[in-house]
């Protein structure tokens, strides 16, 4: 079926960071006409600001670097993911010496139930709290925010941990073609929850991986289209779930099977699984690009007038989500949420760095987040606000209060395993970790770890709003 012109983006913004050179980009600088240059692929779009040309600057900059170390950091990363899954299989560094000399190390297969991602090795939990039962105000959200982090694992792993721990129904766990990056880089699962009233369907996002330099350029991108009814979106989020080469998202499209596309896949999946069950909803979840994909999936819904799939959608839990779109798509998403009475928890954590990407500076760019920020500080006290504290990552106020944040985060990483049990031990690759935290903090914030401790130790009473704010006690703040 044919895209109509509301599903198909007549204004964009697009930066093509592989095309553009150094004197190039300086030359920009300088200019500001925007059309004639190779390196930006703009649709009724001349000109721009001083300042908006030096955030496009670094942008691309920033985007260049990452590439050009993307070989290495990918080859970097797959030999330390090795290294620490000998290390797990043996045991410990002594252990695997002991074996080494014995002839009888344990060589981990990768992609085998005991391989772990690098992400994981920061954090092994994979068991559901058994505080938090079915009905209990915080258990989607600690059942979404555990799917978000096997997400990141590979497919073996994944299905142990589904049917063997959580005894529940895995329905698939799913590679997606990127049509712009001509490659398999989205990754989610869904997930079937039988012992939740009514019964649940996880649709989990995976998100940004460490050492993939095309996440982090995906996160870094100030690109955007603009869609009629929607607004202008993310350029590098709307391109992993599913928009099309010609830059429209029709209703429904042929595609090849080896190659499924998130959004189409998901949606028919959705579908076949909501049809036969009239009580079964679903939930939508994700870590860092994941949460973004996650509050993008439901828009565009929407935009193609799925009502009978929208109806059903009980909840959506980010952890940790980039901005994804400007104030326009911000009000649509709020309209739609609203009209279909679906709950938004948008979790940040700390001095987590990427929900404060892409940079806001409330005149220049256009990215925003939308509905109200469930805040987590580093004592894992909550509190509601319209938006982030400290908005933007790199604000010079709050320099010493970042790094003091960080000091104190290594100091609890020794406390919490003696106030709350064995399991919040956290092992010597996340206290190095913390250590890099005390020059760049930011980084280990945005570890899925701190937001498994923030929904399970954390309080969930001001998840839901005052009586009079949106006419009844029982609305939840965050979907309006």
């Amino acid at each position: 079926m044919a895209a109509s012109n509301d599903q198909t983006s007549k204004k964009y913004m697009v930066l093509k960071p592989d095309e553009a050179s150094l004197i190039g980009l300086i030359r920009f600088l300088i200019s500001g006409n925007i059309e004639s240059k190779q390196f930006i692929e703009c649709l009724r779009v001349k000109k721009t600001s001083l300042k908006h040309r030096v955030y496009i600057f670094f942008s691309i900059f920033i985007q260049n670097v990452l590439q050009f170390a993307a070989k290495p950091l990918s080859v970097f990363g797959s030999i330390f993911e090795l290294w620490l899954n000998l290390l797990a299989c043996n045991g410990n560094f002594c252990l695997f010496l002991l074996n080494l000399l014995r002839g009888k190390v344990v060589v981990p297969a990768e992609g085998s139930a005991d391989f772990m991602s690098f992400l994981g090795h920061f954090d092994r939990r994979v068991e559901l709290d058994k505080n938090i039962k079915p009905g209990d105000k915080k258990y989607f959200a600690e059942l979404s925010v555990m799917a978000s982090k096997i997400a990141y694992e590979n497919k073996a792993f994944i299905k142990a941990v589904v049917e063997d721990k959580w005894k529940m129904e895995l329905i698939g766990e799913y590679d997606f073609w990127n049509e712009y990056q001509q490659k398999y880089s989205t990754q989610g699962l869904i997930i079937h929850d039988k012992t939740a009233n009514p019964d649940m369907i996880i649709v989990a996002f995976r998100g940004t991986e460490l050492f993939n330099a095309d996440d982090w350029c995906t996160d870094f991108d100030l690109s955007w289209y603009k869609f009629q009814s929607m607004g202008k979106v993310h350029s590098g989020f709307i391109k992993a779930l599913g928009l099309q080469n010609d830059q429209s998202w029709p209703p429904t499209i042929d595609h090849d099977n080896e190659k499924p596309i998130a959004y189409y896949t998901i949606k028919e999946k959705l579908r076949k699984l909501l049809h036969p069950h009239s009580r079964t909803k679903f939930i939508l979840t994700g870590h860092s690009l994941g949460g973004a994909l996650a509050i993008l999936f439901p828009a565009v819904l929407a935009l193609h007038d799925e009502t009978c799939i929208l109806e059903r959608l009980e909840a959506i839990y980010t952890f940790g989500q980039p901005r994804v779109g400007d104030v326009k798509f911000g009000d649509y998403a709020k309209e739609q949420l609203k009209s279909y009475d679906i709950k938004y928890y948008r979790f940040v954590y700390g001095y987590d760095i990427v929900p404060r990407l892409p940079y806001d500076d409330d005149t220049t760019l256009l990215f925003r987040h939308f509905g109200p920020c469930l805040f987590y500080n580093s004592l894992y006290e909550g509190k509601m606000f319209p938006q982030e504290p400290h908005k933007n990552y790199f604000s010079i106020r709050a320099f010493i209060t970042k790094r003091l944040d960080a000091l104190w985060e290594l100091v609890r990483s020794f406390l919490l395993p003696h106030i709350y049990g064995p399991e919040y031990r956290e092992g010597l690759l996340l206290l190095v970790c913390r250590l890099f935290g005390l020059l760049v903090p930011g980084f280990p914030a945005h570890g899925i770890q701190e937001y498994i401790n923030a929904v399970r130790l954390g309080s969930a009473e001001f998840w839901r709003c005052k009586e009079g704010i949106t006419g009844g006690a029982n609305k939840c703040f965050c979907s309006q």
